[in-house]
C-alpha cells in the first residue's frame, strides 16, 4: 500500500494513494509518525449491492459506484459527460503538503486535489478542475469532502438572522443529508461558521469532534451526509446560479479552500487549531489592536464639526485610540434612501472636507477611521442616474430594494473601476488608517450581461479589496456586512476584522460572540460597549455588564460618551485600561469555555500559552435552576502551578447579593491549578445579566 500520510497537532489524515482512485483509510486521532498499515484494507461486499465493495474516496464519484452527493457534477452542453471517470495518474507530497491528480481520460477533464496539514493540525482541501476539451463543460457543482470517525453521532451548527448571529443548533446524526444551501450573493446571517460532528454529547471541553468551514463569502452549500454503505461525510462547495460557471477549453475551476480540524477535547480543541493557524498567516494584525470608538450609535446621520469633535474630546479621556466615523458623511446622505455610490464627501456639511474632523482625532492622540459600502448603491444617486446599468441584476427588470439599496454590478469593468477610483481618491487626500466595509444586503439576483454573476460579483469584491490593500497596505479594514453576514476565511484573507453583529445589546453578544470566537481568535472580532438602552433590542443592562461582555474580543465603544456621568465614566475608563491591560493576553492566549449542566451560567477565559496568567468571565445570563452557582471551575490552567485569583472588574458595587457569615471574595485565594480547574471555586449569585471579571496569576512563592 502507497500511504499519504500528513500529521500534526495530534491529528494526522491517511489516504490510500496505491489504486486507481484515493481512498481515506483515516482522518482523526495521530497514528505515530511511522503508522505500519495493513497490506489489505478490503470492504465485506453486501447482500443486493455492488459486485465490488464500496470505498471512502477522497474525490466521490458515481463511477465507483457512490451514491451519496458526488464531488463533481457537471455536463457538456448536450447532456453528455454527465458521470466521468476518474483514476489517479499521480501523487506528489512535501512535508505537509501533497496533491493528487485525477483524470477522466474520455471526458477530458483533470482534477488535482490540494491537501495540507499544518504543525497545529489544521488540514486544508481544495479540488482544481480543468477542461481539457474544446467543449464548454457546463459545471454544476463540486464538492470537497472528507469522512468522520464510526463514533460520530450529533451534528452541531450555527444559524441565525440579523441582530441574532451564530446560535447553536444541535441534532442526532441519522441516515440521509443534513444540507444547509445559502443563497445570499455573501455569507448570510444564518451561515455556520463551522460545521462540527461529534461523538454524542460532546461539548465544550470534552468528546472527540470533526469541524469543517468552507473560506468563501458568496453562494455555497455545506452538507453531513450518512449512507447505508458508509460513515458520516462531511461536504462543502460553492453553489452556483444556474448556468453560471462554463469552463472553456483550458480553462480551471479552484474551490475555495475548505478548512478542517479534529479534536479529542471537544469544540474548544477545534477552536485552537483554527486560532493557532489564523493567528500563523503572514497577514495576521501583528500590532495591539486599538480600542474603537464608532459613530453610529451616537449620531447616526446627524453630523456636525462641533459635536464630532466634542465627542472625540472625551473619547481621547477615556482611552480610546481609534474613531470612526459612520454612516452620513458623503454626497446627499442624509438618510439610508439615496447617496450610496456617491463617494465623495458632502460639501454641505463639510465644507472643508474631513481634513477638520481627521486633524481634531489625531490631535487627540487617536486613528480616524472611515465607513464606506462600496459594492452598494442607492437607486437615488448621481452615480446611477448617470450609469442605470450599473445596477447588477437579471438584465430585465431592477431587482426588489433591500433598505432602499442595490447592487453595482463589479462584474463590469468600468463599475469595478468607478468604486476603485473612488474609495482609492479617499485614502490618497486623507490622513484614513481604517474602514468600516460594509455589505448591507443579500446578492439574490446576480446579474451581468443577463446571465447569472454571483461568483463573479464575489470574486470582483475580493479584486477590489485586494487592489484597494495593496495601494494602501497601511490602511485596516473591517469586514461588516449588517452586522455578521459576511464572517468567513475567505473576505479574512484581506481584512483585518469582522463585525459579529450590528446588535449591541451584551446578553444577545454573549451567544454571538461565543459562537463566532468557535472560529475566529478574539482579536477579530469586533465588541463594543453600546448603549445602556440597547439600539436593536430596548433592553436596558448595567455598564460593568456590557464591558465585561466587550471584553471577550477586540474592544470598542459604540455611544455617544458625551452624555457620560461621573459615576459612568469612571467606570468606562477603568474598562477601557483593564482591556488595554490585558489585550495581550486576550489576544494571544487560549480560549476555553466551561461546561454547565445549566446555560444560565456562562464561564469563559483565555490562558497564556506556558499557563502563568488567565483571565476569565463568570456571567449569569438569566435566572438559575439553582439557587446557588456552586463550585465553578476554571479550565484551562497548568495542573502542576499555584495560581493566585482576584476579582478585577466591578470592583465595587458588585452585581450580586448573598448572605454568608464571611462576605464572598475570592480576592487573594491562591489554589493549585488542578484544584481550580477540576473543583473549582464557588462564585458569587450574580442577578441575571450581570458578569464579573477574574485574573488568575502565577503564584509567585509556593509556600503561599
Amino acid at each position: 500500500m502507497t500511504l499519504l500520510y500528513l500529521r500534526g497537532g495530534g491529528s494526522a489524515l491517511a489516504v490510500d494513494v496505491s489504486g486507481p482512485v484515493p481512498v481515506v483509510i483515516h482522518w482523526g486521532r495521530d497514528l505515530g509518525e511511522d503508522p505500519v498499515v495493513p497490506l489489505a484494507l478490503g470492504n465485506p461486499v453486501a447482500h443486493s449491492h455492488y459486485d465490488a465493495p464500496i470505498v471512502l474516496e477522497l474525490f466521490p464519484q458515481a463511477a465507483t459506484g457512490w451514491r451519496g452527493r458526488p464531488a463533481l457534477s457537471g455536463h457538456r452542453r448536450d447532456g453528455r459527460d454527465f458521470s466521468p471517470s476518474f483514476v489517479t495518474t499521480d501523487v506528489t507530497q512535501d512535508a505537509g503538503e501533497a496533491s493528487i491528480t485525477l483524470v477522466a481520460a474520455e471526458e477530458r477533464l483533470v482534477v488535482t486535489i490540494r491537501l495540507s496539514m499544518s504543525a497545529g493540525g489544521m488540514l486544508r482541501v481544495r479540488h482544481e478542475l480543468t477542461n481539457e476539451s474544446d467543449e464548454l463543460y457546463a459545471l454544476e457543482g463540486m464538492n470537497v469532502v472528507l469522512p468522520v470517525g464510526p463514533i460520530a453521532s450529533e451534528v452541531l451548527d450555527l444559524t441565525g438572522r440579523w441582530c441574532r448571529e451564530q446560535h447553536p443548533q444541535r441534532q442526532a446524526l441519522r441516515q440521509g443529508t443534513w444540507l444547509r444551501e445559502y443563497r445570499h450573493g455573501r455569507t448570510g446571517h444564518d451561515s455556520s461558521v463551522l460545521t462540527m460532528v461529534g461523538a454524542s454529547g460532546f461539548s465544550n471541553r470534552h468528546g472527540e469532534v470533526w469541524a469543517t468551514h468552507f473560506g468563501y463569502s458568496g453562494n455555497r452549500a455545506t452538507y453531513v451526509e450518512k449512507t447505508p454503505a458508509a460513515p458520516a461525510m462531511i461536504g462543502s462547495g460553492e453553489l452556483f446560479q444556474p448556468g453560471e460557471m462554463e469552463l472553456s477549453v483550458g480553462e480551471t475551476y479552484r474551490t475555495p479552500w475548505v478548512y478542517a480540524a479534529h479534536s479529542t477535547t471537544g469544540i474548544d480543541g477545534v477552536s485552537d487549531v483554527f486560532h493557532e493557524w489564523i493567528r500563523a498567516r503572514g497577514s495576521h494584525p501583528r500590532s495591539p489592536r486599538p480600542v474603537v470608538l464608532n459613530t453610529w450609535e451616537a449620531v447616526y446621520f446627524d453630523h456636525g464639526l462641533d459635536a464630532l469633535l466634542d465627542l472625540a474630546r472625551v473619547a481621547g479621556l477615556l482611552g480610546v485610540e481609534r474613531f470612526v466615523l459612520d454612516d452620513g458623511w458623503f454626497h446627499g446622505r442624509r438618510s439610508d434612501r439615496m447617496g450610496l455610490g456617491d463617494w465623495t464627501v458632502d460639501a454641505a456639511v463639510w465644507p472643508s472636507g474631513l481634513t477638520p474632523l481627521i486633524e481634531g482625532v489625531h490631535a487627540q492622540g487617536m486613528e480616524f477611521g472611515l465607513w464606506v459600502e462600496p459594492e452598494m448603491i442607492n437607486e437615488d444617486s448621481d452615480v446611477i442616474r448617470e450609469h442605470p446599468d450599473w445596477i447588477s441584476g437579471p438584465g430585465t427588470r431592477t431587482p426588489v430594494e433591500w433598505r432602499h439599496q442595490q447592487v453595482i454590478d463589479l462584474a463590469n469593468p468600468d463599475a469595478w473601476r468607478y468604486v476603485f477610483d473612488r474609495i482609492d481618491a479617499l485614502l490618497t487626500d486623507n490622513r484614513i488608517s481604517y474602514l468600516k466595509w460594509d455589505q448591507n444586503r443579500d446578492l439574490v439576483e446576480m446579474g451581468h450581461d443577463g446571465r447569472a454573476s454571483a461568483h463573479r460579483q464575489t470574486d470582483a469584491a475580493y479584486r477590489l479589496f485586494d487592489a484597494l490593500k495593496a495601494a494602501h497596505p497601511d490602511v485596516e479594514i473591517e469586514s461588516c456586512s449588517s452586522g455578521g453576514a459576511r464572517v468567513d476565511l475567505g473576505v479574512l484573507e484581506r481584512t483585518d476584522r469582522v463585525w459579529a453583529s450590528d446588535c449591541n445589546d451584551a446578553l444577545e453578544r454573549q451567544t454571538i460572540q461565543r459562537w463566532t470566537q468557535a472560529l475566529l481568535p478574539l482579536e477579530l472580532i469586533g465588541t463594543h460597549v453600546g448603549p445602556t438602552l440597547s439600539h436593536t433590542t430596548a433592553r436596558t443592562h448595567s455598564l460593568s455588564f456590557r464591558a465585561v461582555t466587550a471584553m471577550f474580543g477586540h474592544f470598542g465603544i459604540e455611544w455617544d460618551v458625551r452624555g457620560l456621568d461621573e459615576s459612568e465614566f469612571a467606570q468606562l475608563r477603568d474598562a477601557v485600561a483593564l482591556y488595554k491591560q490585558h489585550r495581550a493576553l486576550l489576544h494571544s492566549g487560549v480560549a476555553v469555555h466551561a461546561d454547565f449542566r445549566d446555560d444560565a451560567h456562562r464561564l469563559q477565559g483565555v490562558v497564556a500559552r506556558g499557563g502563568r496568567e488567565a483571565l476569565f468571565s463568570f456571567a449569569c445570563v438569566r435566572s438559575a435552576e439553582d439557587e446557588i452557582p456552586g463550585r465553578i471551575a476554571l479550565p484551562g490552567l497548568e495542573a502542576s502551578r499555584l495560581y493566585r485569583v482576584a476579582v478585577v472588574f466591578p470592583t465595587s458595587a458588585m452585581p450580586y447579593e448573598q448572605r454568608s457569615v464571611v462576605p464572598w471574595t475570592v480576592d487573594s485565594v491562591v489554589a493549585s491549578g488542578s484544584f481550580l480547574s477540576e473543583v473549582g471555586l464557588p462564585m458569587p449569585i450574580l442577578l441575571p445579566e450581570h458578569a464579573i471579571l477574574l485574573h488568575v496569576t502565577a503564584a509567585e512563592d509556593p509556600g503561599e
